[in-house]
């Protein structure tokens, strides 16, 4: 099939796309199932195809590199807490989308209280474990509104909750991991030793024993040869 070729200025190919891009940011694409948040574009070269049938639009050749803000149900989002009430926690994501979780989705470890004076969701479990307006959480996305990009969150998994301090305690966790594997190892490695040398003791025993067992054998001989 035969197309018809058009020479395009590089750089005003370059402004195109860059208008074309900025008026899709922070807006969800159904084309990128996503939110553009930002991009890259290259013009290979510029050779332009005018597209049979639907004149004046032409194809250029060209590739892109984007970042997308794409939520999914399932997936962990952080975000800034904005507000607190009694039945739900709203946030902030990324300075453009926001977020709620409902009281039905905030674990029962999670109490409401005002603590001087500020409202906030405390861990009966861990005393430190707060989340109050300022505070970044790490929440499950449960649903996603595609045009008002709006997310229906959960702190119902364990892993979520206050950054700060599921971030440290994370780390505390690792190292006492860490710390179990090297006494287990360390246990093993002398249950071993213990194995090998009662291996040891039984082996020169056995040795010992066959010895005595062959001195008898010969002194039984020699008497009744002599006799």
């Amino acid at each position: 099939m035969h197309f018809n070729t058009l020479l395009l200025d590089l750089m005003e190919l370059t402004i195109w796309f860059d208008e074309a891009f900025e008026a899709s940011l922070t807006e969800f694409s159904e084309v990128f199932d996503g939110v553009v948040l930002a991009y890259d574009v290259t013009v290979r070269n510029g050779n332009a195809r005018i597209l049979p049938g639907i004149h004046p639009y032409f194809g250029v050749n060209l590739r892109a590199k984007l970042l997308l803000f794409s939520p999914k149900p399932d997936m962990l989002l952080e975000g800034k807490v904005v507000k607190i009430g009694k039945e739900s926690i709203h946030v902030i994501v990324l300075a453009f989308s926001s977020a709620a979780i409902m009281q039905e989705d905030i674990r029962e470890e999670f109490r409401y209280k005002i603590k001087h004076g500020e409202e906030v969701f405390a861990s009966r479990s861990h005393k430190r474990h707060v989340i109050k307006v300022g505070s970044t959480i790490r929440f499950l996305v449960k649903s996603l509104d595609e045009e008002i990009l709006h997310i229906s969150g959960s702190l119902i998994p364990s892993h979520t909750g206050s950054i700060d301090w599921l971030d440290k305690h994370t780390e505390e966790g690792s190292q006492l991991e860490r710390k179990i594997c090297r006494s287990i190892k360390r246990e093993r490695e002398t249950e071993k030793g213990k194995a090998e040398l009662n291996l040891g003791v039984y082996s020169e025993g056995a040795f010992l024993n066959s010895d005595h067992h062959r001195s008898k054998k010969s002194k039984r001989r020699r008497t009744e040869e002599e006799s």
